[in-house]
């Protein structure tokens, strides 16, 4: 594989038809933008812990692409549309430039939170770049191979009353009720995630998929995406400090890769 490396995110470019996106994984924020948070904020808490780690090593022996931003999601959130409509309409909101913890807390002082010319700043200073090396990774690879799979990797804690009821499922698998990739696709993740009993599981449920697994998920382009939120719980403990558990995370590798294998080996 080769490596680039850019000041806004890593592409890792593979030579299979799997791309892994990690649209919320990073922690950056800018010096100049510290005073406009909470101090609360500064420690980016609702990063998706880890899934470098956890997702790495799998990709790297797959041979998948690996695209990786460095900025947090409470600067800008590469999952959500540029024009930032809401994604689940009815059910509480995180915005492209969010103001709120995923506990419903502000996240800025008061008076902080980015005006119309911040968000275009960081839209097109974080955001395009992003999405652009994405696209471009997906269109190479459609190119060698006929077809291309997108794999957006995300993870959440397993209780979150602002966001969602109750304790989500484990392994939340959304393909946008089907529409971002071929019928089959969904249907053999879904039968994979029902013929295990270890993890809790649902498709299509409360998640469905983001901004990326719904723009980029053309079957008919021969471009196919997926969405998998899973619990924190699964791999680390879900409390600050967020430590990494290499005894969880030994356990649900195996059905990870399992997924991977089987949208590497999809032909159309």
């Amino acid at each position: 594989m080769s490596q680039t490396a850019q000041p806004v995110f890593t592409l890792r470019q593979g030579r299979s038809p799997l791309l892994i996106s990690m649209p919320h994984i990073g922690t950056a924020i800018p010096e100049d933008q510290h005073h406009r948070y909470q101090p609360r904020a500064l420690q980016s808490e609702d990063t998706d812990w880890h899934l470098g780690q956890l997702y790495g090593e799998l990709a790297e022996e797959l041979g998948a692409s690996l695209i990786q931003p460095h900025c947090s999601r409470f600067l800008i959130d590469l999952n959500r549309p540029p024009e930032d409509t809401p994604m689940y309409p009815g059910a509480s909101n995180t915005e492209l430039c969010p103001t709120r913890f995923f506990t419903g807390e502000p996240l800025y002082l008061e008076g902080q939170a980015p005006d119309d010319a911040e968000k275009l700043r960081r839209r097109q200073t974080y955001w395009l770049p992003y999405h652009r090396a994405l696209n471009a990774e997906l269109q190479r690879l459609k190119t060698l191979h006929g077809h291309v799979v997108l794999f957006d990797a995300h993870s959440i804690r397993s209780e979150l009353p602002w966001l969602f009821e109750g304790r989500l499922p484990d392994l939340n698998l959304g393909t946008v009720d089907g529409k971002s990739c071929d019928a089959s696709i969904t249907a053999a993740l879904g039968d994979l995630l029902a013929s295990q009993s270890d993890y809790t599981q649902v498709v299509n449920g409360r998640f469905k998929g983001g901004f990326i697994t719904r723009h980029y998920g053309q079957p008919a382009q021969g471009q196919h995406a997926v969405q998998l939120e899973m619990c924190q719980c699964c791999y680390m403990n879900e409390p600050a400090p967020f430590e990494y558990r290499p005894d969880l995370a030994a356990r649900v590798q195996p059905l990870l890769k399992q997924m991977l294998l089987t949208l590497q080996a999809w032909k159309p």
